[in-house]
């Protein structure tokens, strides 16, 4: 599972478990007191703002430990072309389609189709293909057909005419549905379904399969695209080498049995050659027993995330879209966040979910701070501010789960922004004194509470399905927003202060909770086309939590709804009351999960998190278009360059950083594209 934010906004997300890959949003952007001549900000396009982060004490590092680094980040980057062909099974051949024309266009680059061109091709970079990386639908071009077609003709590109036609069309709009009348297969683009199959085709193929343990199943469909064979049966094409997805898979090997050599322990080489066994075979045990090896190796200082991870792109939530994070730990940090950790009993045992629905015993939440080295896959250009994983509940039940916060990409989204939005959005000079004072730290605890205790928090009866069997497309989307509400309960609490994490519990809380409901009611909507309804599962998440509360306190004013000068704020009048409700609305979201209530998790979310106030909406539209910041952010991956000395060895690794966005893209096109077009 990911937690996805934007800094001063709380976004659950891209986690292991059923969060990922929400990205960082950061509407309510803050600045830092301290200045820096390192330049966060590379440039800025659409609604796209690309920043750079920095990887502090890397030369504090041992040779061996830069080593295992620069594997892992070759490993992750060396599997970057898999997630461009999970996204949409066009995008490879019109990546490279787009590529030959930036690199071999020598007419007029003053123009403003040109200009429209290179705008378009950096959106999909950033993406991973033509559809939008959030609101998932397709993007379209500020350019016509026609001079696309004169600009392929021009630089002798080829490119299907009915591949063409899509970038232009209303074909295969939405790269993820979850309307269910559209059908979720049917209405969504993503490559992990053949032609014709059905929904109810894909969840029967699964229903036949027994569990040889049904207390702990297996990931089925985790790595794997379902297809209909020529004999008309359904069938898995697994991801594995000498399967789909092969060669980039070796490449993935290759390097990881590099890393293997290096690894700081046994347990971490341990765990490194189960997951290269998993690749080779595609056995999903395998990857379970993987799962358990990665989550018990803890004692190093590099760590880890590669696979087939995140569900949120299969409007089914089975298949795990590739992605690759690797960690170097952030030793102060870690320390004072581990706290939380160390309570994750204390907390379990005081929240307010019925006892049925409550842990016995929390098993192995570790928490760490962590300095990210590189990225790829589902996790780069956008990436999460937090992950919590694996995502099996049954692995997590019984072996625990490992939680980090991303700190530098964090501090590179705080180096980055602005007070600007956040005056314009809060109703008043005290919710914008709190938020500049206790907003980051909120931040920061709500991320830890969100992964450490919130993923970790609660239990299935017995009996019940996975939340993937018994609440289908919602499952994600449920699991973030039970997540955000197990940290928004404990964040106006004095138990974080008596854990020394604030100096002002109360403070820190009203903080929270200004800005959560500020975003999930308000400045989230920044990110939607006018008249959309709401698709991302986060975004959902922060809409139907905010709009519950805010309905079931209407009674006692709970929180208020102003119109001032033409314009809408929101003000919290009493945040005991929103704390109370806050926990009323967990213990439901719980009872949903625990009890696999369909019915129940649909009527939420389909009434509080999928329709927008459109007058509101387009209210907000209207004062954010004064503010130059984009609404999105994502990142340029360091790169990570060896030195070697006369006999081919390394000798010493430095950290450099690319000059500009397009510069890594097309590096990374030229040095790891290893897939065909078609797959």
């Amino acid at each position: 599972m990911k937690l996805h934010t934007f800094v001063g906004v709380f976004a659950a997300a891209t986690l292991f478990v059923s969060c990922k890959k929400e990205e960082s949003t950061v509407v309510d952007e803050k600045k830092t007191a301290v200045e820096t001549p390192f330049d966060y900000v590379a440039e800025q396009f659409a609604d796209i703002k690309v920043l750079r982060y920095k990887v502090p004490n890397w030369e504090n590092l041992t040779l061996k430990e830069k080593e295992l680094v620069y594997y892992l980040t070759q490993a992750g980057t060396a599997g970057r072309d898999i997630m461009w062909d999970q996204n949409y099974k066009h995008n490879l051949k019109i990546r490279k389609a787009l590529e030959q024309v930036y690199q071999n266009y020598s007419g007029d680059k003053q123009s403003k189709d040109w200009e429209n061109f290179e705008i378009y091709l950096k959106r999909v970079w950033f993406a991973n293909g033509i559809h939008h990386h959030y609101s998932m639908e397709k993007i379209k071009p500020d350019f016509n057909q026609a001079y696309f077609e004169t600009l392929l003709k021009e630089t002798n590109t080829a490119l299907a005419p009915e591949v063409v036609a899509v970038l232009f069309n209303d074909k295969d709009s939405k790269k993820v549905n979850l309307d269910e009348s559209k059908g979720l297969i049917a209405g969504s683009a993503i490559n992990f379904y053949g032609e014709g199959i059905s929904d109810k085709e894909a969840e029967d193929f699964y229903k036949a399969i027994k569990p040889i343990d049904p207390k702990r199943p297996y990931s089925y469909g985790l790595n794997s695209k379902l297809v209909r064979n020529a004999a008309g049966k359904i069938e898995e094409k697994v991801w594995k080498s000498g399967g789909m997805y092969g060669p980039a898979i070796d490449k993935v090997v290759y390097w990881l049995e590099k890393a293997k050599t290096v690894a700081e322990n046994q347990k971490q080489g341990d765990a490194l050659g189960l997951l290269i066994k998993y690749y080779k075979t595609g056995d999903l045990k395998t990857w379970d027993d993987y799962n358990i090896a990665w989550l018990q190796a803890t004692e190093g200082n590099i760590d880890y995330i590669n696979g087939f991870v995140e569900v949120y792109n299969d409007p089914l939530g089975a298949r795990g879209s590739y992605e690759s994070v690797v960690q170097i730990k952030d030793f102060d940090m870690s320390a004072k966040m581990e706290k939380i950790g160390h309570e994750a009993q204390w907390f379990e045992d005081n929240s307010p979910l019925f006892p049925e629905h409550k842990k016995k015993k929390v098993v192995g939440v570790s928490y760490k701070t962590v300095i990210v080295a590189g990225e790829g896959g589902d996790s780069s250009p956008s990436t999460p501010i937090g992950v919590n994983l694996p995502n099996a509940d049954w692995i997590r039940a019984e072996h625990g789960s490992k939680s980090v916060s991303l700190g530098n990409i964090v501090e590179a989204y705080n180096n980055a922004g602005g007070t600007d939005r956040l005056k314009e959005f809060a109703n008043d000079a005290d919710e914008i004194e709190l938020e500049e004072k206790y907003g980051q730290e909120a931040d920061k605890l709500h991320t830890a509470l969100h992964e450490v205790v919130g993923h970790a928090s609660g239990q299935i009866n017995p009996g019940i399905g996975t939340p993937k069997e018994t609440l289908k497309s919602y499952a994600s989307t449920l699991e973030e927003g039970r997540a955000d509400l197990v940290g928004l309960f404990y964040l106006y609490n004095p138990k974080i202060q008596e854990l020394g994490l604030t100096d002002n519990w109360k403070n820190t809380g009203m903080a929270a909770y200004d800005g959560y409901i500020r975003n999930g009611l308000m400045t989230q909507l920044i990110r939607l086309e006018p008249g959309a309804d709401i698709e991302e599962s986060h975004m959902r998440n922060r809409q139907w939590v905010s709009a519950w509360v805010f309905e079931k306190g209407k009674k006692d004013n709970v929180i208020e709804r102003i119109v001032r000068d033409v314009k809408t704020y929101f003000n919290i009048t009493d945040y005991d009351k929103l704390h109370t409700l806050f926990g009323e609305l967990l213990k439901e979201t719980q009872r949903i999960k625990s009890e696999g209530d369909y019915k129940a998790g649909k009527a939420l979310v389909d009434t509080y998190g999928v329709k927008v106030d459109q007058k509101l909406h387009k209210e907000v539209l209207e004062r954010n278009a004064k503010f130059k910041s984009a609404p999105y952010s994502g990142f340029i991956n360091p790169l990570l360059v060896p030195k070697m000395d006369g006999d081919g060895k390394i000798i010493d690794i430095e950290v450099t950083q690319p000059k500009s966005f397009a510069e890594q893209m097309l590096y990374y096109s030229k040095n790891f594209g290893f897939l065909p077009m078609d797959n």
